[in-house]
């Protein structure tokens, strides 16, 4: 059953902010750990660069108490293609389930592009073939087993954050 919808899923936000601050909180660790999973970005930013995300202590405690252990690295990856505020590629592997870690590497890219009236589209397009239970979970589909809305709840929380200064724990 794999369809070009599953395979591929493209998501799409508009911000009203500067592409340089939608690169800064997509690739930098101070705003990846405020939003979303609240996961700790590293990244080396060269085609070929290694790609790492850490679980914040709060995560971890969280998913702790829901009895999860989580391995020091919870997604890797390889950066394909970066170019600084516009465009960012690279392959993603999710480690927190060994299910997830079974299946092949997949691909994100987030296009920023800046439009009138200082706003920004944020498109996120995840290539997904062979990886079942990560498309899964990034469509939202799990959220219901509490495994979060996916990359549609993560876009929306950043939109949040980069315009209010706030997340919706707040």
């Amino acid at each position: 059953m794999n369809t070009a919808t599953e395979t591929t899923q493209v998501y799409r936000v508009y911000i009203k902010t500067n592409p340089q601050a939608i690169w800064d909180a997509i690739t930098r660790p101070e705003w990846t750990e405020r939003y979303g999973y609240t996961g700790l970005v590293d990244f080396d930013l060269r085609p070929g660069g290694a790609y790492q995300v850490r679980a914040s202590e709060p995560f971890r405690k969280e998913s702790e108490a829901r009895g999860f252990e989580l391995p020091e690295v919870i997604i890797d990856g390889e950066v394909i293609e970066a170019d600084p505020p516009r465009k960012l590629v690279h392959t993603f592997r999710m480690l927190m389930d060994p299910q997830m870690a079974a299946e092949p590497f997949t691909r994100i890219t987030y296009e920023i592009k800046e439009l009138d009236n200082k706003v920004c589209s944020l498109t996120v397009t995840h290539e997904l073939e062979g990886a079942p239970n990560l498309a899964a979970l990034v469509n939202g589909s799990l959220e219901d087993q509490g495994a979060g809305g996916g990359h549609a709840w993560v876009l929306s929380e950043l939109k949040t954050l980069l315009e209010t200064g706030q997340v919706f724990a707040d």
